[in-house]
């Protein structure tokens, strides 16, 4: 990933808007900021969230609160918890995440 073209500034995350994103089962709010071709977000998923897809976008994920399951679709699972992370590359592995306590993550893509 190349950044450029982005002056540097500071986001109130609390002050940016809000969307639903519902689940399989559960739901996720996103709070998203775009530069240039980079989204970021912060997302927080609901107790019981699990996702209506497999996902093949890249991600770098950072866990801040909660605890989130991923699943590859190989099968292989991974459980982030607070200050853990995981990145996976575009159309690298299929993954999905669930949580049954609720997560926060912080995330580029």
């Amino acid at each position: 990933m190349k950044m450029s073209g982005i002056p540097f500034g500071t986001t109130d995350w609390s002050a940016v808007e809000r969307t639903e994103h519902p689940g399989e089962t559960g739901v996720a709010h996103w709070r998203t900021r775009h530069f240039g071709d980079i989204r970021v977000r912060m997302v927080e998923y609901s107790p019981g969230y699990l996702a209506d897809h497999w996902c093949e976008k890249g991600h770098v994920l950072l866990c801040l609160a909660g605890e989130l399951h991923t699943e590859l679709a190989d099968g292989r699972t991974f459980v982030l918890t607070p200050g853990t992370s995981y990145q996976v590359a575009d159309g690298a592995e299929p993954h999905r995440s669930s949580t049954a306590v609720g997560a926060t993550l912080f995330i580029v893509d």
